[in-house]
């Protein structure tokens, strides 16, 4: 007698359960898998670096300052990744290591961390972050003021041409069919937008989701446009290009003042910066000034974009 829990196996010789089942686990599987990690608010990150700031200024250890002031947080997430460094540094992994595993910093943050932990002065690392944060969040401010406004008006002013190209005009003109009038001049040119308007206005709005999607989504994407942009207009290539310097430069000089040497100092603040091209132009010029025996200002001159008073 068979039992019940036979497999069945199919012509090939293969099991037809094992077949039939490998659809669903492989559904299930997507389904179940688990989406990005976000990272923290600005605002958030501002308060929490200032806080433990203040603790290690006051000579409470890492950890200790991490349990303090995750006590009574409303953010149980940010409890949880605080949490989680906690554990990790008690492990005895590095701090800027225990903040990278989160998944909730970006590699900005992780850099400058990674070189207050390395010059012991966490405490600074920490409270340079607030200040840099703070400032990012002023200048994000001031941006959508001067783009959000005129974005809607003209996104309404698009919606409002769309509707009456699609809408309004082919009114119009059914009523002048009607009567039997030809048009003519800037009515028979009014007619003809708007049967372009009614062919490619789907596509034109598709094409424009689509774009927007992929700036929001893609990095790379908007780091083209902001170059594109930075080439364009001084003010901003002046205003975003400081405010990279000032975060290297300040970091190199925490890092060389307590003892590290110039070389490491460049490459380790090459990780504040490291989604932009100061990244590789900084590693390059540290291997260049270590192992060639140029002067640093050559090497900065020679291998970075920097502005001209940096070197």
């Amino acid at each position: 007698m068979t039992s019940a829990t036979t497999t069945v196996t199919a012509k090939n010789g293969k099991p037809a359960v094992a077949a039939a089942g490998t659809a669903p686990k492989g559904l299930l599987a997507t389904l179940n898998k688990p989406g990005r990690v976000r990272e923290f608010s600005k605002k958030d990150l501002v308060d929490m670096f200032r806080g433990l700031g203040s603790m290690l200024r006051a000579q409470i250890n890492t950890a200790d300052a991490l349990k303090y002031y995750s006590q009574g947080l409303p953010n149980k997430v940010m409890v949880d990744a605080l949490s989680r460094v906690r554990e990790d540094i008690g492990a005895g992994m590095n701090v800027h290591e225990a903040f990278r595993r989160t998944g909730r910093f970006n590699e900005t943050i992780i850099g400058l961390i990674q070189a207050g932990s390395d010059a012991g002065q966490l405490h600074h690392a920490f409270q340079s972050l607030a200040d840099r944060l703070k400032t990012q969040l002023y200048f994000q401010k001031q941006i959508k003021k001067a783009t959000i406004t005129p974005g809607v008006i003209i996104c309404v002013l698009t919606g409002a041409f769309i509707t009456s190209q699609v809408k309004i005009v082919p009114q119009v003109e059914q009523m002048l069919k009607g009567v039997k009038a030809t048009p003519d001049g800037m009515t028979a040119i009014s007619f003809k937008v708007s049967h372009f308007t009614q062919a490619v206005w789907p596509a034109f709005v598709l094409g424009i989701i689509g774009i927007a999607l992929s700036i929001i989504m893609s990095a790379k994407i908007r780091n083209l446009i902001l170059g594109f942009a930075m080439s364009k207009w001084r003010l901003l290539r002046l205003l975003i290009m400081s405010l990279r310097q000032m975060t290297f430069i300040s970091t190199i000089r925490l890092l060389h003042s307590n003892g590290i040497n110039l070389a490491k100092s460049i490459r380790v603040s090459a990780n504040s910066v490291k989604n932009t091209p100061f990244y590789n132009e900084l590693r390059t010029a540290a291997d260049k000034y270590e192992h060639s025996g140029v002067p640093l200002s050559t090497a900065f001159a020679k291998y970075t974009s920097v502005d001209a008073q940096v070197t």
